[in-house]
């Protein structure tokens, strides 16, 4: 019969209960932490909310932590406000609850409550619905990790829908085990899993668990964590020692050269201070001395010598202590940190090899034209440069009548071609033939005529850069980890010198022109009397070098400024890569390429600071390279050799 009566009395107290779950009245039993909240109380509410399990609590706090709650003032109930702040909403149904035409106090949470608040709602958006809130989610915890969010964390992996996120959740997971796990072996075997992770994330998380402060005391200890014990003169310099010892107040300040000043004027006594003249006191010397009389006298502290700083230091023991208490784990992330190292610089190799190949790949665009001006005609073309711009500005006029990207590139390169090779031929029928063997005119000719190139390009197109887009297959970067990347443009223009190259050696190797072009190479006299006209020769080659000029000056406006003075920005190295490599040889001009493409790069990341000065010492190698290689990497043979 008692159980009777319980189990009914049970059957109408539960709908109150559940009744009592709702958010207002869960909020109404914190009412005044809530109204008034504090960084020590709010907890408390927070860890209710949390635990309710209740929809709306995410969104309630979402509006108290952007200061979007009221109070009405009659009954302490919580409102929220529609758009116009004239109606009431109901915190729990969302509903319009009333016009707000009552007291009313804003909940002002401060910036520590609201930070809490915002550690809260991370662990609601979690498991949200909405994509977006979860990523936003992991992105908050993975800008400020806190051990309190470790185990929300690992309890939505297992209801995470979208397999990439539930990839990013595990991995966070595993990182904050890392700082944050229960036992040794759970932050060991989480430290030990990031030997192979490149991110900087993983990287910043070993740094923040090996991270170190800088302690003094007579003797070390035996409690502590210690990294390294420093030894004075030789890992610090002795005053940067006898300085710690000051700010811990275990040895006294030294005097300054303001302090001895004023200390000085301040015991003048007429016309002297310490029994010395004020007029002899002109060097550092005879300050001093006359201090130390003052210091003997009393008057003053006495000078901290060198005596003193060496005893100072001598007592006493400078170390570097871990942060972290427990050696196995900072042992761990030492070694997991040191394997991480080694890779890295693996990867840092492997990417600087990539920079230097893309490089290699531009400067052979450019240079492959000169080489074969250069190279079969002895031509010094200082407007080759110019070529380039011509090319580049060629894609940009494209664009204009074709919008479609991809269309227009494709179209530009053979238009550009086309362009730079009648310019070439013209340049070739009306100046060039008439200064054949005299390369010092035919240097002077050509610079003048890039000049006037350049001019009437600024004429044309004005001074400012002119955009020459890339499709949008091309934007973005081919990612392999956080160390080793390479755009897409910059592969496209090694795919196109790949394919240059190809076609150079196809027309060289396989055409007539490449024979008649190969034999008036080695022997323009005997070619001649085999009935090859070199003339017409020399003709299609500079063409064919200025149209290839117009190719690359298209590939290298898709990454570079398009401006009239683009082509001066690679005559230099053009003529370098040709030099280097060896005059007239396709070959030599792809090894030539590779040596400065990657030289350079080299240079520039031992110096990353000074571009320039960069520049300058590769200059300066390739000036000493050819003093033991004139003829270049690949040099010429037979009869052309000796020409």
């Amino acid at each position: 019969m008692i159980r009777l009566i319980f189990a009914v009395l049970l059957g109408m107290i539960a709908p109150s209960v559940v009744m009592a779950q709702d958010l207002q009245s869960l909020l109404q039993t914190h009412q005044e932490e809530v109204a008034k909240p504090g960084r020590r109380s709010v907890g408390v509410v927070l860890d209710d909310l949390v635990a309710s399990g209740l929809t709306e609590a995410a969104s309630f706090l979402e509006n108290w932590q952007a200061r979007e709650v009221y109070v009405r003032d009659e009954d302490g109930l919580f409102f929220y406000l529609n758009d116009d702040e004239t109606q009431l909403i109901d915190i729990t149904s969302g509903a319009p609850s009333g016009l707000a035409d009552v007291g009313l106090t804003q909940v002002r949470p401060n910036g520590g409550v609201r930070r809490a608040i915002g550690t809260a709602l991370v662990q609601f958006q979690l498991s949200d619905p909405d994509i977006n809130r979860r990523r936003g989610a992991i992105e908050a915890i993975a800008r400020d990790m806190q051990a309190s969010q470790l185990e929300p964390l690992v309890a939505s992996i297992e209801g995470e829908a979208d397999p990439g996120l539930k990839v990013v959740k595990e991995r966070l997971a595993g990182l904050m085990r890392a700082s944050f796990g229960e036992t040794n072996e759970i932050r060991i075997a989480a430290i030990e899993g990031m030997a192979g992770d490149l991110s900087v994330d993983v990287r910043a998380v070993l740094n923040q668990i090996l991270a170190t402060k800088r302690v003094v005391a007579t003797e070390l200890p035996d409690d502590q964590n210690i990294a390294t014990v420093l030894e004075p003169g030789t890992d610090l310099p002795m005053e940067d020692a006898y300085d710690i010892l000051v700010a811990a107040d275990l040895a006294k300040p030294r005097t300054t050269q303001n302090q001895i000043k004023a200390a000085l004027t301040g015991n003048i006594v007429e016309g002297r201070v310490g029994g010395m003249a004020i007029a002899s006191l002109d060097t550092f010397e005879a300050r001093a001395m006359a201090y130390e009389m003052l210091a003997a006298a009393g008057l003053v502290e006495p000078l901290v010598g060198d005596d003193e700083v060496q005893d100072a230091i001598a007592v006493h023991v400078i170390y570097d202590v871990y942060t972290e208490q427990d050696t196995e784990i900072t042992e761990a992330a030492a070694a997991s940190l040191d394997a991480l190292q080694t890779r890295i610089a693996v990867h840092q190799t492997a990417d600087l090899f990539l920079d230097g190949l893309s490089l290699a790949s531009i400067y052979f665009l450019a240079a492959i034209g000169l080489a074969i001006t250069f190279g079969v005609m002895g031509v010094i073309n200082m407007a080759h440069g110019e070529f380039i711009m011509m090319g580049a500005y060629t894609g940009f006029v494209v664009q204009q009548f074709i919008p479609n990207y991809t269309v227009s590139i494709i179209v530009a390169l053979p238009v550009a071609f086309a362009i730079t090779f009648g310019a070439g031929v013209l340049m070739e029928r009306t100046v060039i033939r008439r200064l054949y063997h005299r390369p010092l005119e035919t240097l002077l000719a050509t610079f003048g005529i890039s000049i006037v190139l350049q001019q009437l390009a600024k004429n044309i197109f004005g001074t400012q850069a002119r955009p020459l887009t890339s499709p949008a297959w091309l934007d973005g970067a081919l990612v392999f980890n956080d160390i080793v990347a390479i755009s897409y443009i910059r592969i496209a223009i090694f795919v196109l010198a790949l394919i240059f190259l190809c076609l150079i050696l196809f027309i060289l190797k396989r055409t007539r022109l490449g024979l008649e072009v190969r034999a008036v190479t080695q022997n323009s006299r005997m070619a001649a009397s085999m009935g090859i006209n070199p003339n017409r020769i020399n003709m299609l080659t500079f063409g064919l070098g200025s149209g290839i000029a117009g190719i690359a000056g298209v590939a290298i406006g898709l990454y570079a400024k398009v401006t009239s003075e683009m082509g001066a920005d690679y005559i230099v190295q053009s003529f370098m890569t040709v030099v280097v490599g060896g005059v007239g040889n396709v070959w030599g001009t792809l090894a030539g390429a590779g040596m400065i493409g990657g030289l350079q790069k080299v240079i520039e990341w031992l110096n990353p600071s000074n571009t320039l000065a960069a520049q300058t010492y590769m200059i300066l190698f390739i000036i000493l390279f050819i003093q033991f290689r004139p003829k270049g990497i690949v040099a010429l043979k037979g009869r052309a050799a000796g020409d």
